[in-house]
């Protein structure tokens, strides 16, 4: 190996402990979207430190770091988000978190906790590091609301960025595997807000009422049966309702009722066949019911499309890590999304999808209240990390795009 990949490895490895008690402190102190405000000023400080510039966004929440001085060459970015979810947190473990109603239950805790191990391990080993490197760390806010990416690119995260990386925690990847997949790899997603409006009136009286209860169940079941079937099956959409409110008591048919759910496609086509497909079922059966149907499509995140060349020094970058058969081809598309995508718009980048999956542990989801990590996996993700912004540092500009 080079003397930069030793002296990075060895750093992150003599420093596991610390990136063992970041990460924890992070996953007890979790913050929720748009509330990252604590986060920030723990990265703030560990950062600065350590001598690196650092620039906290205008909301307060998120934040840049850099070494100063560095010259007008095309920055590679190294991105983490560290919003939590509104999710109680079901583990017996002393990390557990401490904030109610508030988890790391999707590994944002660690995402962060590798890209300052990498940001740290690029500026202490700078002098062995290749002279052409020049690198930033992207602390983002509220990923899971689909916000603090434009929020970053507002604030000039992108600015004088030639390529940006990124690692998301895979559980169903044992630890010390990784994932990795040229071109799209998560789902263009917007939400689905519909409001029926019908007239309320006695539950032992339904035909002296429009019940809009019962025209949100049919509506469901019909984009449930039919959307699927209204655009071509090698093109995979997802439709899910998540929140239906209406209603206060059990004798009383409501005046209104609200829907909340998802749209997920993998193309713009898809997308605006499903909306008018959605539109169409809705004008129908307001006319069938009577009752008055709006839908508004918000829109989200767009799809993470891996940037081939990128994608291609970041899977060395991994191999270097953990092995050339340790890293595996994604075959399909998530119907997941990621803000990630909005970097994407700009420059271009790779999303890898890192094992977190213990051996002796059972396996939970992302979003399970029961979720947890192997910490092991702390180390070789913020090894990728540096390693990938050093080859990437490496290629001409020309090449990244």
């Amino acid at each position: 190996m080079s003397p930069w990949r030793n002296a990075i490895d060895a750093y992150i490895d003599s420093h596991q402990e610390r990136w063992r008690t970041v990460r924890r402190y992070l996953h007890a102190h979790p913050e929720p979207s748009r509330e990252e405000y604590r986060t920030t000023e723990y990265l703030a400080q560990l950062l600065s430190a350590a001598g690196l510039r650092v620039q906290i966004a205008p909301s307060g929440r998120g934040l840049i770091a850099e070494p100063g001085g560095q010259d007008d060459r095309p920055r590679v970015a190294i991105r983490a988000d560290m919003d939590a979810l509104r999710l109680a947190d079901a583990k017996n473990v002393p990390y557990r978190s401490c904030h109610e109603g508030v988890m790391h239950a999707c590994g944002h805790d660690a995402h962060t906790t590798m890209a300052l191990g990498a940001a740290l391990a690029l500026w202490e080993c700078r002098e062995a590091v290749p002279q052409c490197t020049a690198w930033r760390a992207i602390f983002q806010p509220a990923e899971e609301v689909s916000e603090g990416a434009f929020e970053m690119i507002d604030a000039g995260a992108v600015d004088g960025v030639g390529a940006i990386v990124a690692l998301h925690v895979d559980p169903e990847l044992s630890v010390g595997r990784i994932g990795q997949r040229s071109g799209v790899l998560t789902a263009c997603c917007q939400e689905v807000h519909v409001v029926i409006r019908g007239v309320g009136g006695h539950a032992a009286r339904p035909h002296l009422a429009v019940d809009p209860i019962a025209v949100a169940a049919q509506l469901v079941t019909s984009l449930y049966h039919l959307v699927p079937r209204s655009v071509d099956s090698r093109d995979p959409i997802v439709i899910t309702f998540g929140s239906i409110r209406g209603g206060t008591s059990p004798n009383i048919i409501p005046d209104q009722v609200e829907l909340m759910g998802t749209l997920r496609t993998l193309s713009d086509r898809a997308a605006a066949q499903v909306e008018e497909r959605i539109a169409q079922i809705a004008r129908g059966l307001s006319a069938a019911s009577r009752a008055t149907i709006d839908v508004t499509f918000r829109s989200g995140t767009g799809a993470v499309d891996n940037d081939p060349v990128v994608t291609a020094i970041c899977v060395q970058a991994a191999s270097e890590v953990v092995g050339p058969g340790n890293v595996e081809e994604i075959r399909l598309p998530s119907m997941g999304g990621e803000d990630f995508s909005g970097y994407l718009k700009h420059v271009p980048g790779c999303l890898l999808r890192l094992g977190v999956a213990s051996f002796d542990r059972p396996r939970h989801s992302l979003h399970s209240p029961h979720f947890d990590l192997d910490e092991g996996a702390l180390a070789i993700g913020a090894k990728v990390l540096a390693h990938s912004a050093v080859l990437l540092s490496e290629l001409p500009r020309s090449r990244r795009a």
